[in-house]
Formats: C-alpha cells, sequence, structure tokens
C-alpha cells in the first residue's frame, strides 16, 4: 500500500541490527528477533507491496498447511536481498523469480532472499512466488496467544480457524510481515476436505471442486489489507445475508454459522445493522463497500479480520454475557459483534505502522462501543458505560509502546483510551463537531497507515486546541491528572498535580447548580465563590482532592 510516508531505520537501531545487540527498554529486553520483525529493515524498505495470490491447502487430519504466496512489488530504490516473513515451525521450502530457484538465508523468522534479476528499475513491478508448509503453532488462547484453532464442533466437523495479531500473520503463510506497509489487493484461494467450506477475507469469486475430494474456495480483496487481518476460516457452515442501504448505496452482509446455529444466529445478528447505522454516523461510511461485510463463527471469542469479523461470542449479549462496564448498559449490545466491527473503521481502515501505537485501533475502537449506545439509548447511557470501564485500568505502564521491535502498550490502550477520548469531547464541548472530527480521521486517512503523531496532530488542528501535552499524559505517562483544591472562606483554590510539563486542560464544575469552567495549570489559582463545595463533571478522566 501506498503509505503516507515512509520511516527509516534510525541510525542506532540499525548499528545493533548489524551487530546483533539487544534494545532495552526500562523492564524489557529486546532481541534481533525482535528488531527484523518490528523494523522497517533495509531488506523490506525498498519495495513496496502491490499485490498477494495466497493458495494454500488446509489439511485437518495433520493439522498442517503446504502452498505458496505470489507477492507483486514495486522498486523503490536499487537492493538485491528481499526480506519474507515465516515462523517456524512453518518452512519456507523454496523461492522462485521468472522461473528461477533462488538463494534464501533464514534467520528465525525472517528470510533473506538473494535476488539474481537486478532490481534496479525504480518504478517496475515484479513479481516472486514463495512456497512453504508445515505444522503452524497451534493457538493457546485465541485470539490473545493465536495461531491456528483446531476444533470439532457439536457433530464432529472440524472447525479451524486463524488468529495471529500480535504473533504475526507469518505463524501461518509467508508475507511482508510490518504493519507499515498494506497489500494493495490479494487473492485468497484456500483448498479444503469437500465437507467443509472455508471463509475468508473479500468477496467469493469461485468454488473449485476437485477429483480428490477436495474444494477450492476463492476469495478476493480489492482492498488494501493489512496481514493479520487475513483470515481462513474453515467448518461445516450455513449461509444468510441481508443488504443494509448504507451512506455509500447498497452494501451486502453476509453471515456464516455453523450448521446448528442458525435460528440463533438470525435473532443475534440484528445488532450488526444496528451497528452499521451507529458507526456510519459517528465515523463516515462503512470503508469497505467493495468487498462486503461479513460475520464468520470461529471457534474462539473473535476478531477484527477485514471484511470478515469473526465471532464467537456464544450468541450472548455482553462480553460472554458480562458487563465490562458494570452499569448494565454493556448487557444492551453483543459485545463481538460491536467491538470488532468498529475495527473496521479503526485498525482496517486507519492502521497503525507500529505496533507500539496499537491503541490507534484499540482506544477508539473500545470508545466505539460507547458510541453505540450514544447513537441508540443516548448520551447519558453512553457516558455510564465509558465512565464504568475506568475499573479495568491499571496504570501499569504507559500507552505506548516501544518503537521498532513490534512491542505493543499497556492493556489500558482499551479503556484509558476510550477515556481520554471521552474527556476530549468535553474539551471539544460541540457534539456535532466532535462527529465531524472522527468522520474526518476516517476521511483523511482512508485505507492508510499511520502513526501516533499524525492522529494527534489532526486532533489538534481539526479541534483548535493545543493538545499536546494531552496527549503526553494520557498516552506517554500513567500518572492520572489530580486536580488538587481547597474552599476557605468562600475563595476556591485549585491547580493540577500528578501531570506532565505543560499540561493545562479545562475542566467543567458545578458551582451552585450552574456550570462553569476552571482553567488550573500546576501553580495554584483562586477565585471567589458562595458555596463550600463544587461538583466536579464525571465525564473527564482525573482524580480529584480536597484540601482541608
Amino acid at each position: 500500500m501506498k503509505t503516507k510516508s515512509l520511516f527509516l531505520i534510525p541510525i542506532l537501531l540499525l548499528s545493533m541490527l548489524i551487530n546483533g545487540q539487544s534494545l532495552k527498554s526500562d523492564s524489557e529486553t529486546f532481541t534481533r528477533q525482535d528488531s527484523l520483525r518490528g523494523s522497517i529493515t533495509p531488506e523490506r524498505v525498498w519495495w513496496d507491496l502491490n499485490y498477494y495470490h495466497l493458495d494454500i491447502s488446509v489439511h485437518p487430519e495433520t493439522k498442517s498447511i503446504e502452498g505458496k504466496n505470489t507477492i507483486q512489488y514495486t522498486i523503490l530504490e536499487p537492493y538485491q536481498t528481499l526480506q519474507i516473513d515465516l515462523q517456524p515451525p512453518m518452512k519456507l521450502t523454496k523461492a522462485v523469480q521468472d522461473g528461477e530457484e533462488l538463494v534464501v538465508v533464514t534467520e528465525g523468522n525472517a528470510h533473506f532472499i538473494s535476488l539474481k534479476k537486478p532490481q534496479t528499475a525504480i518504478g517496475s513491478q515484479e513479481e516472486i512466488e514463495v512456497f512453504y508448509e508445515g505444522k503452524p503453532r497451534v493457538a493457546v488462547r485465541a485470539p490473545w496467544d493465536g495461531g491456528i484453532s483446531w476444533k470439532k464442533d457439536s457433530n464432529g466437523n472440524d472447525f479451524i480457524a486463524s488468529s495471529c495479531q500480535g504473533l504475526g500473520a507469518s505463524v501461518w503463510w509467508p508475507n511482508k510481515d510490518h504493519m507499515y506497509d498494506e497489500v494493495d489487493s490479494m487473492k485468497i484461494s484456500v483448498n479444503v476436505p469437500k465437507h467443509l467450506m472455508d471463509v475468508s477475507n473479500g468477496r467469493l469469486e469461485s468454488i473449485e471442486e476437485h477429483d480428490d475430494n477436495t474444494t477450492t474456495y476463492n476469495w478476493v480483496v480489492t482492498n488494501p489489507i493489512n496481514n493479520y487481518g487475513v483470515n481462513i476460516n474453515i467448518g461445516d457452515y450455513v449461509h444468510f445475508s441481508e443488504i443494509y442501504e448504507g451512506e455509500k448505496g447498497p452494501l451486502d452482509m453476509d453471515y456464516y454459522v455453523l450448521r446448528d446455529h442458525l435460528e440463533k444466529a438470525k435473532k443475534q445478528f440484528k445488532d450488526a445493522p444496528k451497528m452499521m447505522k451507529a458507526f456510519e454516523h459517528w465515523f463516515g461510511p462503512y470503508p469497505f463497500y467493495e468487498d462486503s461485510f461479513k460475520l464468520v463463527e470461529v471457534p474462539y471469542l473473535g476478531m477484527e479480520h477485514q471484511s470478515s469479523v469473526t465471532y464467537g461470542n456464544e450468541f450472548k449479549q455482553g462480553y460472554l454475557g458480562r458487563d465490562l462496564s458494570g452499569t448494565g448498559w454493556g448487557l444492551k449490545f453483543d459485545f463481538i459483534i460491536i467491538h470488532e466491527s468498529g475495527h473496521e473503521w479503526f485498525a482496517n481502515n486507519i492502521t497503525y505502522k507500529d505496533a507500539a501505537d496499537m491503541w490507534v485501533h484499540e482506544g477508539f475502537t473500545a470508545y466505539s462501543e460507547n458510541l453505540f449506545l450514544d447513537y441508540h439509548y443516548g448520551t447519558e447511557a453512553s457516558a455510564d458505560y465509558v465512565i464504568g470501564t475506568r475499573a479495568n485500568i491499571r496504570n501499569d505502564k504507559p500507552i505506548i509502546g516501544t518503537y521498532d521491535v513490534n512491542s505493543e502498550g499497556s492493556s489500558d490502550m482499551y479503556y484509558k483510551g476510550s477515556n481520554l477520548l471521552h474527556t476530549l469531547r468535553q474539551l471539544v464541548n460541540d457534539d456535532e463537531k466532535w462527529r465531524q472530527l472522527l468522520r474526518g480521521l476516517n476521511e483523511t486517512f482512508y485505507h492508510q497507515t499511520v502513526t501516533t503523531q499524525e492522529i494527534e496532530t489532526y486532533m489538534s488542528e481539526f479541534s483548535g486546541l493545543n493538545l499536546t501535552a494531552f496527549f503526553n499524559q494520557y498516552l506517554r505517562d500513567v500518572r492520572v491528572p489530580t486536580l488538587e483544591y481547597s474552599i476557605k472562606d468562600n475563595e476556591l483554590s485549585y491547580r493540577w498535580i500528578n501531570i506532565v510539563d505543560g499540561f493545562q486542560m479545562p475542566i467543567e464544575v458545578e458551582i451552585n447548580e450552574e456550570k462553569q469552567w476552571l482553567y488550573p495549570t500546576a501553580d495554584w489559582k483562586k477565585m471567589e465563590i458562595n458555596s463550600t463545595k463544587i461538583n466536579i463533571d464525571r465525564n473527564f478522566y482525573i482524580d480529584h482532592k480536597q484540601l482541608n
């Protein structure tokens, strides 16, 4: 995918890569393998990814996969070595270009392919085929500790699915496994035993039946897609569908569930068009009309695979029947349908370049849960919900991780992320402007990979607010800003403590049943009030402490 910019490897990191040294963060040590996975290496940066044709056979009886990936790319600068990623125990068996087999040097998950043909014609398109086979890592606790889930349904049929965010798509297929460069389009051909069906991303182009009692399902994705968003889902599926009249016209919404679950799914999946209505209102048109929208049942909780959102919430409201907010509002919707579909806008349309910025996916999408409630149940309901999720925030480490080593930040990226956005909505103080800001993000960064800094800059410029210290506080610091105040002799004294340099966030309070804004800084401020108490707006994610 053509990105707005490519960030090159810092000189210090490149030196460490060459010398095989580890990088060290406060509590984490990173290896060369982390750097090979997490940075834009010299063997990645010189070529732009255009197209994949992933053509594989899945063998349930041996829990193995074999096949090839045809990769088309554009030369950006002269270079002769190309990095493809594939994780053991999968094996890259050979690489071929123009009919000639190439030399491959393997270092852990990275495979360095020496190209014979001169890669010097900048702008020209080239193609390479990589062949592979093996038994991919079995998912331990999908989707968090992923790989391939090899399960059986209640009728004894194989029920198989992939999930690989964080772990990496290279756990089950060979690719350029870094988020900065999305493939522009792809074809996914999956051969399975004849009694099973594969459901993958995009639209079903054709079905081929073979004499060896197998069937190949050919799926075509016409939009850019990130690697971990590519999936296979194999089972004894039945299908139903509907047409949603959306902002860009008719949208095909397709549903694939196990045969015995059809009636339950028809009832539970009524949340899907409700989701689409709310999210198109807040975020703009669904980003992948050309590829349709699908919900696909899988043998794990669920995942945001692009145009092929996977579902395993047992047809229950909330999160497996629980309300993550503790308010009751979380039982008004099926968590997996709403949350994982929200990722179509934030993860699949707008995609982070580096795993350190995963909050762009998870913070905005956790926030989408309360915007779904806002649309269907009102602003107070949505505020109850997002404020209720604060009980899940640990403030253990910053939301943003370490760059260039495939390192995620704190899991607080979910609900601290959603609460920082809810707080920012109060600062914008205009719900329509806030809606246009969210829609503008999806329009400005449509089908692009981004950095946190690009998101911060856009939100600051659109809102007209200087948000540098705001984002530093909530993304890069673990402290919760605390409003310290006292009231003596009708005089209110107040200031911020536990803050980063320059933090001066205004806050709304109620004094004598009248709302007004305070503008605290790190220094004490004073104002006369005819009251012995103030009520602080609950919508701001802060602490407060009244002094005697």
